[in-house]
């Protein structure tokens, strides 16, 4: 886990500031996503995303430092299988923080935590715009050369037309 920061912590102690967060970590990789306080997000993004990461190197090694944290052994399944084989292909940013109206208690400033599922295409969507640039500056010429041809076509077509009559 993460150093605590410096500061007061969101809850009494710090062994309940580990406690609260392990139990956020379960919650989100049961659920896939999770309403907090913004605080309390921002302070579970690395925790998940270090998870996460362990997850994805899949040994037995980082089975057990995972199980320290999430004592559920049914979440820790579902986090080496199916999250860890959602992430393959991301190399970071397994989550995503989005502020949502305050709370309506209190007015503490809420926000959802949430795994990002969404496929990663960073190396198709580079050579796309590549190719797409490519095409574009080809794309002006052959349209040059496909105008000037006809016109040329013309030209000559009406010139012995001129000589006929």
């Amino acid at each position: 886990m993460p150093t605590p920061k410096k500061g007061p912590r969101l809850a009494s102690s710090p062994a309940h500031e580990r406690l609260m967060l392990a139990n956020m970590a379960t919650s989100l990789f049961q659920n896939g996503r999770i309403t907090t306080t913004l605080p309390k997000a921002k302070r579970l993004r690395p925790l998940a995303e270090r998870l996460i990461t362990f997850a994805k190197r899949g040994d037995l090694h980082s089975r057990r430092r995972v199980m320290r944290v999430i004592r559920n052994k049914s979440v820790v399944h579902v986090l080496f299988t199916q999250i860890a084989e959602q992430m393959e292909q991301r190399e970071g940013g397994y989550t995503r923080i989005v502020k949502i109206a305050p709370r309506v208690g209190d007015s503490s400033p809420a926000a959802i935590i949430e795994l990002v599922t969404e496929p990663v295409a960073k190396k198709a969507v580079v050579k796309e715009a590549e190719a797409a640039t490519k095409v574009a500056d080809e794309a002006p010429a052959a349209e040059a050369a496909a105008t000037e041809a006809p016109a040329e076509e013309t030209a000559a077509a009406e010139a012995p037309a001129e000589n006929a009559e």
